[in-house]
């Protein structure tokens, strides 16, 4: 069993990071029309300032490394690879998205058929990052 590679981690995390925020950014346009109409119907705001995308780029980059942080935690159990990093983006996945897509459908916030195109793209966009840093990250 190898040491923790910090380095390592750190590139993939970055790398899984900023996979997701354009993964997330690129779909956008799946649903934006359904979100626009769901937060004019609360009144809210979706103005997207500089702060605001610097702000999302910052909770991917925290999301890509509690992932490797998990991945590289999951060597020693499950070893190295896809399957292992799918493992670990579905859990993750289970444990924030899923939570909160409900939390979102329960308060009736957003409308059910664009909360499931939510999740269906955040699961494939996490499981495309975890993939993508589980080939940057190795063991020291």
């Amino acid at each position: 069993m190898g040491k923790f590679n910090v380095n390592r981690w750190a590139a993939a995390s970055v790398a899984a990071g900023i996979l997701m925020w354009i993964c997330e950014g690129a779909a956008s346009a799946l649903y934006m029309e359904d979100m626009q109409a769901a937060m004019r119907a609360h009144n809210l705001s979706m103005e997207m300032s500089a702060t605001m995308i610097a702000i999302t780029l910052g909770i991917s980059l925290i999301a890509g490394f509690a992932m490797m942080f998990f991945y590289a935690a999951s060597l020693p159990r499950f070893g190295a690879g896809v399957k292992t990093a799918a493992l670990v983006a579905f859990v993750l996945w289970t444990g924030g998205y899923l939570l909160s897509l409900l939390g979102y459908h329960m308060v009736g916030l957003y409308p059910t058929g664009m909360l499931v195109q939510w999740g269906v793209v955040g699961l494939v966009e996490m499981t495309l990052a975890a993939a993508l840093g589980a080939r940057i990250y190795r063991d020291a």
